[in-house]
């Protein structure tokens, strides 16, 4: 069954992104695992957002997930996370779909706003609306800028980050994950690796 995790809006302002709000649904994930599995959805949504261009949407692979991305040209932002199995091309039209309803309520200076500053419940309506993307794609036509708009799909977040960057350096760095998040990132990975080839 194909599972949206997290949908997310953030502002770019320069090198880095503010968090305005967000919506997830974790309950595929055991109840001690899902503060850490949540911490990891924000940091990589912030990193994506600060590793995209204005203008432009990509999806990345990461694992068993699927991370989209849409910056707009005034550097509003939207994430989207979700199994391998969600269509792209409804979580890139949901992207837009969320940025314009967000545009409507709260217009402009979003510089200003942080994430206690903003309300904004139809996150949630759209993360619960969605899980079913035949039902969300029969209400949805495809916009004529996701045709005009090219998609780079990335095969892991390390095609994202910038030359010379690891994601265990910056999973170390990060002030965002707390010390449980970073030893469960820690033995995800020394797991995940005894299985690869």
């Amino acid at each position: 069954m194909v599972q949206l995790y997290c949908i997310s809006i953030l502002h770019k302002g320069g090198v880095s992104a503010t968090w305005l709000k967000s919506a997830f649904d974790l309950q595929k994930f055991g109840y001690f695992q899902r503060g850490s599995v949540q911490e990891f959805m924000t940091f990589f949504c912030k990193t994506i957002v600060e590793r995209t261009s204005p203008a432009s949407r990509q999806s990345v692979k990461e694992g068993e997930y699927m991370c989209h991305v849409y910056v707009r040209s005034d550097n509003l932002a939207g994430v989207v996370i979700s199994d391998q199995e969600y269509p792209s091309r409804v979580s890139h039209t949901l992207l837009s779909k969320i940025l314009d309803d967000f545009t409507q309520k709260y217009p402009s200076n979003w510089t200003c706003l942080t994430e206690k500053d903003v309300s904004f419940p139809q996150l949630n309506q759209y993360l619960n609306k969605y899980q079913n993307p035949k039902e969300a794609d029969a209400m949805t036509k495809i916009q004529e800028d996701l045709d005009e708009t090219k998609i780079i799909l990335h095969h892991t977040i390390e095609a994202v980050l910038q030359r010379g960057e690891k994601l265990d350096d910056l999973v170390a760095k990060s002030e965002g994950l707390s010390i449980q998040s970073k030893a469960f990132y820690k033995t995800a990975r020394k797991t995940n690796s005894c299985c690869s080839f």
